[in-house]
């Protein structure tokens, strides 16, 4: 009972849409009018500044830290918290309280990922940082932190027979993997677009009328 019940609150932890709640707030516009589309701190960045994006991506990593940690508290095993975690990664990406339109659940899920296992998240860290910085290119970073998390996570199964980290990582991965499907397509035709550091000129011009 407490496994299921740290996965609903995982599932309404995630949910709690941080980007789109900011950009109301701050500037009285949906941040999914805008480019990219979706609430997570990547779009927040490019839309609202680099202040309204770290604030974005420090709260959707606590939310997968909170939904670990509520179902610890609620008496949940490492399995139990570990599915918690991935729960709001899915609250993230299909969030009950924005009409299930929401984020592709990076930040949220790199939360998880601290409290499920710090070895898999160092690597997830490295991984994408270092993708990041040779490519210029955000979703590639993203999925190789994935990616990385997953090496991380599987070189201590081997070790220590833990599967729990390995399960949390290669889940939470396929997720992102499905909700870049739209990235995935646009880098296979060499049509990703680089990081930049121009707001959005639509939500520019949004911003300055309210």
């Amino acid at each position: 009972m407490a496994d299921i019940t740290g996965f609903v609150a995982g599932y309404m932890v995630g949910s709690v849409p941080v980007g789109l709640l900011l950009g109301r707030a701050a500037r009285g516009l949906d941040v999914r009018d805008f480019g990219s589309g979706n609430i997570g701190a990547t779009n927040v960045y490019r839309i609202m500044g680099p202040a309204a994006g770290a604030l974005t991506f420090a709260m959707d990593v606590g939310k997968g830290a909170a939904a670990v940690r509520l179902a610890r508290g609620f008496g949940a095993d490492r399995t139990g918290q570990a599915a918690a975690g991935f729960a709001a990664v899915v609250g993230h990406s299909w969030p009950a309280f924005a009409r299930f339109r929401g984020g592709k659940g990076v930040a949220t899920g790199f939360g998880g990922l601290l409290l499920v296992s710090r070895e898999a998240s160092a690597f997830a860290v490295v991984g994408g940082l270092s993708a990041l910085a040779a490519t210029r290119i955000v979703s590639v970073g993203s999925l190789s932190a994935g990616a990385s998390a997953t090496f991380g996570a599987a070189l201590r199964r081997m070790r220590s027979g833990d599967m729990v980290p390995l399960a949390f990582a290669a889940l939470t991965t396929t997720l992102l993997a499905v909700r870049h499907g739209d990235n995935l397509r646009r880098l296979a035709h060499g049509q990703e677009p680089r990081v930049s550091l121009r707001r959005s000129a639509d939500a520019q011009g949004a911003t300055d009328r309210n």
